[in-house]
């Protein structure tokens, strides 16, 4: 083990910070995704608790391996099928949109869930000061929601963390495609699996811990 360290220790290294990347990123357009489909389900208008509704299930309803697959290798061939030729999407892009499209459908169902969590009064208290539907939310039931949101959010970094090892599939360069490199050059599948194993551990380890930093302190602020 100590052997396939000092060998692979920098492409090791280098392969987390490519899955931490990705994970950010699809975190972060997934918190988009989310907030737009969260407001949809909270809509007083029906039509849009609809959009918000069949997203989140669609979406959750297939695999994420099955999205991968279809926006890597299904999209390019129907802009190819439209006549539209050398159209390839990278395998950062894909496993991005993947991973956010995924994310962003329990996203939607974390901010759904902190925004109902606030007293109703709160709103209907903005409203009679003559704010508006959209000023009421954005300045005052969405940052409390987002304050009570924070582990739960942290909590689908982890999950989006680990998720990303499904899009060794498509070639991105994270931590399990590396682990599969190495291993098949190696033929040192314990020690290679071992490593990247733990590497995983010490990142996800981490941020649970912060999870529950942030949870226990919102719990004694709220007492306060």
């Amino acid at each position: 083990m100590i052997a396939l360290l000092k060998t692979y220790s920098l492409m090791l290294i280098k392969s987390l910070g490519n899955t931490m990347l990705l994970t950010l990123w699809a975190l972060l357009f997934a918190m988009v995704i989310g907030l737009i489909f969260a407001l949809c389900n909270v809509s007083k208008l029906k039509f849009l608790n609809v959009i918000g509704t069949v997203y989140v299930d669609a979406i959750r309803g297939v695999p994420l391996i099955v999205l991968a697959f279809f926006i890597y290798f299904g999209v390019p061939q129907a802009i190819k099928m439209m006549g539209v030729t050398g159209f390839k999407l990278p395998a950062l892009q894909a496993g991005t949109i993947a991973l956010a499209m995924n994310c962003g459908a329990y996203m939607a169902e974390i901010i759904r869930g902190g925004i109902q969590s606030i007293d109703k009064g709160q709103m209907e208290a903005a409203r009679s000061l003559g704010l508006t539907y959209g000023t009421s939310m954005k300045c005052v039931i969405l940052p409390q929601a987002f304050r009570v949101m924070i582990p739960s959010i942290i909590n689908q970094f982890i999950i989006t963390l680990k998720d990303t090892s499904i899009l060794a599939v498509i070639g991105y360069p994270e931590l399990t495609n590396m682990g599969k490199t190495i291993s098949g050059n190696t033929f040192k599948s314990l020690e290679t699996w071992a490593i990247v194993g733990i590497m995983y551990m010490i990142v996800i380890i981490t941020l649970s811990r912060l999870a529950k930093v942030i949870e226990r302190k919102i719990k004694i602020e709220n007492r306060a």
